[in-house]
């Protein structure tokens, strides 16, 4: 079956497409983290919604599970293959055409395969924006973004990528392609079955295709570094900052001390942005659609005043864009340099904004009673709720015997996390990660529907296996 499946491969998308040698698929079978090493009869990388079909329709018919894979950045094995199952990987990544912009209805049709960058760039070539913003946007593909729903940093202002999307191309798991590709805002025919797919991670079917939503290119932009005491001190600072700006707030990121140190200890270049390295700082962004507004000044207002009243102990606000680009760079940087820095483990949660100061205290207490040696690198994007919660040991050496401990520690923060209300997967997905710890996270009506929704699209299980659901 092997031979006769990768012949007809070759037929369905070219025989310079359909990849076999170890080092051609060396680069899909490990995910970014380096966690996650898989195998896969080939790696096909299709050009066209008709192929991504022609494939489909085979693999259906042979009983072969498909992996559908991006940019391969995510941080949760949602993209990679498992050891020894019947799989193929399809790379999306030749679907990269820019097929539309429309700046009266405010959209864009893309593919799949588009990078996040080159969407950014086609939109502000039209004078709109498309806000969706990451660290890995140079690499990361659209398509990938849509299946895992991913956020980033403007989510509080502009929502994360289910607000963005208006409609999808789908290749169903026997090959059907859905055309929902509308752009209209209000479509009240049914259900509304783009939202399955989007967070999906590929366990449905396959998107080729998306109509996304273009917002107003803001004129003006100013970025500040914020020296705070504490997360209570950020908490009111975010209320400040909204009081007075408003929606003109665009990123609220907390980052704490040990983040900033892993940062300028292995990212070249990186310069830390006050006299001294704060327990906790801010990195705040502000932006306008209007040119005509003073932008800077308001920010520099809200900064002093927030000196005066002892939320804020020291700033830096950027004077150039230069200045901007660097100071985001010390905040994008720190996935990198953990990456860097060696193995950790790695928390990507949701909370209320309101209790974020409560659970960073109580985790914590919790962490320091049974794992002393633990070091904490918290930060992100507080202004929406989600913190990125990683934990090493002090000591290096040590730091294999606390990783051997993930599952107990995991289960320390995210029953925390759950006491509090919140979700243990903000952004990242599910993936191979935390598909176990749905589980105890899910209630059994909602893994029941769940289950139900796969059996109906894909009953034989061939999309993506081994992901985000648990096992029965």
């Amino acid at each position: 079956m092997h031979e006769a499946l990768l012949g007809r491969l070759v037929v369905c998308v070219g025989e310079s497409y359909v990849l076999t040698s170890p080092d051609d698929q060396a680069p899909y079978m490990t995910d970014w983290r380096g966690r996650y090493h898989g195998s896969a009869y080939a790696v096909v990388r299709p050009s066209d919604v008709a192929q991504v079909s022609s494939v489909m329709r085979l693999c259906h018919e042979l009983g072969v599970g498909v992996v559908p894979q991006g940019g391969n950045t995510g941080l949760c094995g949602g993209a990679t293959p498992r050891e020894d199952d019947a799989v193929i990987v399809l790379a999306l990544d030749r679907l990269k055409a820019v097929r539309a912009i429309d700046p009266v209805d405010n959209t864009m049709l893309v593919e799949a395969g588009c990078t996040l960058a080159q969407i950014q760039l086609a939109a502000e070539g039209a004078d709109r924006l498309f806000p969706l913003s990451l660290a890995s946007e140079g690499s990361c593909q659209i398509g990938g973004n849509i299946a895992t729903n991913a956020g980033g940093v403007h989510v509080v202002r502009y929502g994360n990528t289910r607000q963005q999307v208006l409609g999808l191309e789908v290749v169903l798991p026997d090959g059907t392609v859905w055309n929902g590709l509308r752009s209209l805002l209000k479509d009240n025919t049914g259900y509304d079955l783009k939202q399955l797919f989007i967070g999906s991670e590929g366990t449905l079917g396959v998107i080729t295709a998306a109509t996304l939503r273009l917002m107003a290119r803001p004129k003006q932009r100013a970025v500040a570094w914020l020296a705070v005491t504490d997360p209570q001190a950020a908490l009111a600072l975010l209320g400040a900052a909204r009081d007075r700006l408003g929606e003109r707030v665009s990123a609220f990121e907390l980052i704490s001390q040990n983040a900033l140190d892993v940062v300028l200890r292995h990212i070249p270049g990186a310069r830390l942005p006050l006299a001294q390295n704060p327990p906790w700082s801010v990195l705040l962004e502000v932006s306008d659609v209007a040119a005509d507004t003073r932008l800077d000044e308001a920010l520099e207002a809200l900064a002093a005043d927030a000196f005066e009243s002892g939320l804020v102990s020291d700033a830096a606000i950027a004077a150039s864009v230069a200045q901007c680009e660097a100071l985001w760079a010390l905040r994008e940087n720190i996935s990198e340099a953990q990456r860097i820095e060696g193995l950790s483990i790695k928390h990507d949660v949701s909370l209320p904004v309101s209790v974020i100061p409560a659970f960073l205290e109580s985790a914590e207490r919790a962490l320091a009673a049974d794992y002393p040696a633990a070091r904490i690198v918290a930060f992100g994007h507080m202004g929406d709720g989600n913190l990125h919660y990683n934990i090493s040991s002090v000591d290096a050496t040590q730091n294999a015997a606390l990783i051997a401990q993930t599952e107990a520690v995991n289960r320390c923060v995210h029953d925390i996390v759950a006491g509090f209300d919140g979700s243990i997967s903000a952004e990242h997905g599910i993936g191979q990660l935390k598909r176990e710890e749905l589980v105890r996270y899910k209630s059994t009506v909602e893994l029941a529907l769940m289950r139900r929704i796969k059996e109906a699209i894909d009953p034989r299980g061939l999309m993506n296996p081994g992901k985000v659901l648990p096992d029965s």
